[in-house]
Formats: C-alpha cells, structure tokens, sequence
C-alpha cells in the first residue's frame, strides 16, 4: 500500500515539473507585452520580427503574427515579447496571448528553423571585452524589460548596437544606452568614445 501511494506522489510530481505556466509582465515601452514561460523556448539567442517578413524560420512567429493585433514579435530565452497593433487594449488581448504561449509550448511545436551560424573573423582584444561587457553587465537588465542588444561593430572608437524586441523604439531605450550603456563602456574600455544603437 505504501509503495502505491509513494509512486502516485511521485507521478503527480512529474506531472507537476511537465506543466507550463506563462505569465505577463510589462515594459517600458507601453505597446510590447512580455510573455514568461517556466521554460525555455530560445536558449542563448534572440529572434526578433519587426514584420510578418521573414517568419517563415519561425513558426512560433509565424502564428503569432496570425492574430489581428500583433504589429511584432521578439523571442529569447525563456519570454515572447509581442507589440500590439494601436487600436487594441492589452487587458482584452493578454488571456489569449498567454494561452497561446502556453499551448504552443505544452504541444512542443518548433521555435525555429534551424540557421546555420558563421564562425566570426579572429576578434581584436578590445571587441572581445565590449562584448563580454555587453553579456554580463547590460544583456540582462535589458532582457528583464522583454527586449536584447546585440554588438554590431566597433571602428574609430564608435560602438554600434542592435536594441531588439520591446527595446526596440521605446522612448526610453534612447536614454538607456546613452546614460549607462555609454558611460559603462567608456569607463572600463578608454578606446571607447561613444555608443550607438540601430533598429533591428
């Protein structure tokens, strides 16, 4: 009887750690939504659509985009962020979003096609501190408001970054890099002079 008991506890567990739960968390830019999962969906990588363009190498998109309301899609790591189309209200469209998140993760339906990754030039030593700056110190307070930045170059002094998901034409963004991204990278790398974004 004991055994019994001790494997249905031990089935309810599992079954407990296998159920996903999405929850809705705002950015500061009002019209991205960030959609948290108790799982991973892009591990280590970022996708963003500005558009429909291009979704066909993510099906997760590609649904999302199916809905009226939805202008963009972000995914990384464990969130999607969606920007709604003007002219709809977040209360009456994040019920549907979330149970869409949730169904299409519990189904286990594909993120991505998978992309074929090109191996970088050797870098000079100064484009690997920025980067591993941009990783550890700037990366996850961005990720916390539902967007991403990504290096893009460094010449003459001028960093250039790609600000991503609901990052991604917020006003705030704008002050963001130049206030502490800037002043970071200034202040532990003197060969920098100045950060720059561009949209995705």
């Amino acid at each position: 009887m004991k055994t019994i008991a001790t494997f249905e506890t031990l089935q309810i567990t599992m079954e407990l750690q296998d159920l996903i739960t999405v929850y809705s968390e705002k950015t500061p830019n009002p019209e991205s939504m960030k959609f948290v999962a108790n799982k991973m969906i892009l591990p280590n990588d970022s996708i963003d659509f500005r558009t429909n363009e291009g979704v066909d190498e993510c099906p997760m998109a590609k649904e999302l985009f199916g809905f009226d309301f939805v202008k963009g899609v972000f995914i990384m790591n464990n969130f999607v962020s969606v920007t709604k189309k003007s002219g709809f209200e977040w209360f009456d469209i994040i019920p549907e979003l979330k149970a869409f998140v949730q169904a299409y993760l519990e189904a286990e339906k594909p993120i991505v096609v998978l992309r074929e990754t090109l191996t970088d030039e050797e870098e000079s030593e100064v484009v690997i501190k920025i980067k591993q700056l941009l990783e550890d110190h700037v990366r996850p307070a961005v990720e916390m408001d539902g967007g991403a930045i990504d290096f893009k170059s460094f010449e003459e002094g001028i960093v250039t970054v790609t600000m991503k998901g609901s990052c991604s034409g917020c006003p705030s963004s704008t002050l963001t890099l130049k206030a502490g991204i800037e002043n970071l990278l200034k202040r532990m790398i003197p060969e920098v002079d100045a950060v720059e974004a561009e949209a995705a």
